[in-house]
């Protein structure tokens, strides 16, 4: 149950506990009664670290997956579930702002201890899940384009550590640059391959709009699950109430609060926006090229082969193609463990309040993904294919864990009590528990039919 606790009070109880990611908090200036465009430029950058979530290699394969094996049929399903992360991103960032406190320390601070550590575990999780599609595109990327065997490239990954900590030091709002820069060549890259590519417009249009086939045919809703969980991600609702805090705004000051929650709320609807492109891109690239082709089709080392192949893509075949894909996979992966390592500092300290040096959390959060991707390589001989299915189930598991975050998330959003005037809006409400509970519904659906309770 949540505590009796006005807006007034949480900005006073605030002055007592740590603030989330303490060593960025507030460090960046936000010009007085400047213009829109300067004021929106000041805001502009956290919902790039936000999309990039929506954007990593767990999406990549979804996307493809489900194009090659439905055509443009799940484009209802990334428009969906992008209208309800723009929804959902924007709450976290409101809640971050007026609070002054993240959604871990918030969930921590309203349950029991008992409460508190099974969310923790499921968000932990969660984030591991994420790792591994990180894990995974960036290590087939490294194969792609250096020759590299998969399983050492897997090992290559978890240096990373390195690399992350070298940006860090740069700045937040310089990180902020370079993945807004990584997002762009992304973008760039899957626009030109699908112009290309010449996809039906006709169909393209069509696929954005439901039928039920998205709930009754079992491997589409198996797609489904994993788009949502690849689109929708648990730990940038973490991440985003945390980092919309990096922006200096004097929380007693009504005003500055209501623009800092205006401004991040556009700033999040933009690069949400431009993460829907780029996965209806992803989609659409994937039916254009492997819809109707054998069932190997599809995956990356497919998608890069093909890019370089006549025989299968036609005029467009071209080395240069297949490098600006691996180029984008590595890009993808590599961008994605800043927002991983950030959610999990999150995470951590605000569910079990313990702080530990960003090097520390991040090599023992990545040696823990690490391994079963490993083994799962050992396994299966470094077969791209296993692997990947390895990262489509992760997805689904990200599907399945995404209530956990989301409801914590509605009902403090929702809350006067915490909230005062810039709790949810009735309609938003409504919305937000409608999507949370069609999300809650189909998961326990997807669940009875693979264990086959349910046909």
């Amino acid at each position: 149950m949540l505590e009796n606790l006005n807006h007034s009070q949480a900005v006073e109880a605030d002055q007592a506990v740590s603030k989330s990611l303490d060593e960025v908090n507030g460090t960046i200036e936000v010009p007085k009664n400047a213009g829109f465009w300067r004021t929106l430029k000041a805001f502009t950058g956290p919902g790039v670290l936000i999309a990039v979530g929506y954007m990593d290699p767990g999406n990549w394969i979804t996307s493809i997956a489900g194009g090659a094996q439905y055509k443009y049929r799940l484009l209802a399903v990334v428009l969906i579930s992008s209208l309800i992360a723009m929804m959902l991103q924007a709450m976290a960032a409101k809640l971050g702002i007026v609070t002054g406190k993240d959604l871990a320390q918030l969930t921590r601070e309203h349950t029991s201890k008992v409460g508190g550590f099974v969310l923790w575990v499921i968000a932990e999780l969660a984030i591991m899940a994420t790792d591994i599609a990180e894990i995974i595109g960036s290590g087939i990327a490294i194969q792609l384009l250096f020759g590299i065997p998969l399983i050492v490239g897997i090992l290559i990954t978890a240096l990373d550590v390195l690399l992350l900590l070298l940006l860090m030091k740069m700045g937040f709002r310089k990180i902020e640059a370079i993945v807004a820069t990584l997002v762009a060549v992304i973008l760039v890259v899957f626009g030109y391959e699908v112009f290309l590519a010449k996809p039906d417009l006709g169909g393209i249009v069509n696929g954005y709009l439901p039928t039920s086939d998205l709930i009754t045919n079992h491997g589409m809703l198996y797609l489904t699950m994993g788009i949502v969980g690849a689109t929708v991600m648990p730990h940038d609702l973490y991440l985003g109430s945390s980092i919309s805090q990096t922006r200096k705004v004097d929380r007693k000051n009504r005003g500055e609060v209501a623009q800092a929650v205006r401004f991040a709320t556009i700033d999040s609807n933009i690069q949400l926006f431009i993460a829907f492109i780029v996965n209806s891109l992803l989609l659409i690239l994937g039916a254009a090229l492997f819809f109707g082709k054998n069932s190997s089709m599809g995956r990356f080392a497919d998608l890069f082969a093909s890019l370089n192949n006549s025989a299968i893509v036609g005029a467009i075949a071209s080395p240069a193609l297949s490098m600006l894909f691996a180029i984008a996979l590595l890009s993808s992966g590599q961008s994605s463990t800043i927002t991983g390592t950030l959610a999990g500092q999150i995470v951590m300290e605000g569910f079990v309040r313990i702080k530990a040096p960003m090097w520390v959390q991040r090599l023992i959060t990545r040696l823990l993904s690490v391994t079963p991707v490993l083994i799962f390589a050992i396994i299966y001989h470094g077969n791209e294919a296993k692997i990947e299915g390895l990262l489509t189930f992760s997805q689904v598991f990200l599907s399945i864990a995404l209530p956990f975050a989301v409801i914590p998330l509605v009902l403090f959003a929702s809350n006067k009590q915490l909230m005062g005037e810039f709790a949810n809006k009735p309609w938003i409400k409504i919305c937000a528990w409608v999507a949370t509970v069609v999300l809650v519904v189909l998961n326990i659906y997807l669940i009875l039919q693979t264990i086959g309770i349910v046909a």
